[in-house]
């Protein structure tokens, strides 16, 4: 292909990257709201392409049309996990009684799914085109074309996870692996990203020190993503006994996990700290390394505000999609500052 067509591949992956932030933003609204089960169907939502807007657009017997269909869902992967093993899990999610409570239609959550889910298939969509213009780099670079199919089978994947997290009420890690499944997709999509942008361009490494300095805010920040997910887990699980009461104490009741959620927040910050000392030592302020750098620790700054919001303000919804997102952003901005530090544009380029 051209390299209007390599150009295209570029202009398309970063679309794909901001659109998979909004998505990941859209997915904690979804899940803040409590709108997962939405749409009680997939691909569909209530057997429609378009939602309903009011109640009296569905049959009298949609609940039970629709607790049978979650629950036929439910078996089928009760199988899938007896195959590889996890008889006890999927004897649990079989005599699991809570997927029998309908759920009651609203058509606000029910828009908050549905516009979640077009998100989804336009990141899809972007990714299948990403496909398509990645084998204009196969004779230099097969890496690219290679992570590009495979990134569009894991947001395959995701898909169906997605649907399993919300048809399940006793799988708790399948949030914290949807999670990291997401980053995964990320991860690639800014590694294919920025693989093509130094294609055919001189390119030189940092010193050890900051790159094991930013391996490491990385590897913890994500730590720190994993024990976000199982903190809001644990949250769940005291919203319920409370039945959705003394929210205040929601945090209070969710025992070791929390602290060390916090405790972990207090790592990423040293560690950034120092690694933003060693970025304003070795690159100039132009530089894109120094510019990553900076919106890390914005983002960074943003994420402890929204943390101080949902620790003293009784979890309010809008910080819980913020603080995700924030924490999405940190994490590529540091994937992508490790790229840049390993493998980055000589000369002039290196500020773009």
């Amino acid at each position: 292909m051209s390299t209007a067509a390599k150009n295209r591949f570029q202009k398309i992956n970063i679309t794909t990257i901001v659109l998979l932030f909004v998505l990941i933003l859209a997915g904690g609204v979804v899940r803040s709201s409590g709108s997962g089960m939405g749409c009680p169907d997939w691909p569909k939502c209530f057997g429609r392409y378009i939602p309903p807007t009011d109640i009296s657009d569905l049959p009298k017997d949609y609940k039970q049309k629709y607790v049978a269909k979650r629950v036929e869902k439910n078996q089928r992967f009760a199988k899938t996990l007896d195959v590889f093993g996890y008889s006890d899990l999927a004897k649990r999610i079989r005599e699991d009684r809570s997927i029998l409570v309908p759920e009651e239609f609203n058509a606000g959550k029910t828009w908050t799914e549905y516009v979640n889910r077009l998100i989804g298939a336009l990141s899809g969509f972007l990714l299948l085109l990403s496909v398509v213009f990645s084998f204009s780099y196969w004779k230099t670079d097969k890496r690219i074309a290679i992570l590009s199919i495979f990134n569009l089978v894991l947001v395959g994947f995701q898909a169906w996870l997605g649907s399993i997290v919300v048809s399940t009420n006793l799988v708790a890690w399948i949030v914290t692996v949807h999670m990291l499944l997401a980053l995964a997709i990320l991860a690639i999509c800014v590694y294919t990203y920025h693989v093509a942008r130094i294609s055919g361009k001189n390119t030189s490494g940092s010193s050890p020190l900051v790159y094991i300095i930013t391996l490491a805010a990385l590897f913890v920040s994500t730590l720190q993503i994993a024990f976000g997910t199982e903190v809001r887990e644990k949250i769940d699980a005291v919203a319920n006994h409370f039945q959705g009461g003394y929210r205040k104490d929601w945090i209070a009741n969710a025992g070791e996990i929390f602290q060390h959620h916090r405790d972990i927040a207090i790592l990423v910050l040293i560690l950034n700290v120092a690694l933003f000392v060693l970025i304003r030592r070795g690159f100039n302020r132009h530089s894109i390394q120094q510019q990553l750098m900076s919106f890390t620790f914005l983002m960074i700054t943003l994420q402890i505000v929204t943390g101080i919001l949902l620790s003293y303000l009784a979890l309010p919804p809008v910080a819980q999609a913020a603080h995700i997102v924030l924490a999405s952003l940190i994490f590529g901005a540091q994937f992508y500052l490790l790229l840049n530090l390993f493998q980055g544009v000589n000369g002039r380029e290196v500020s773009r």
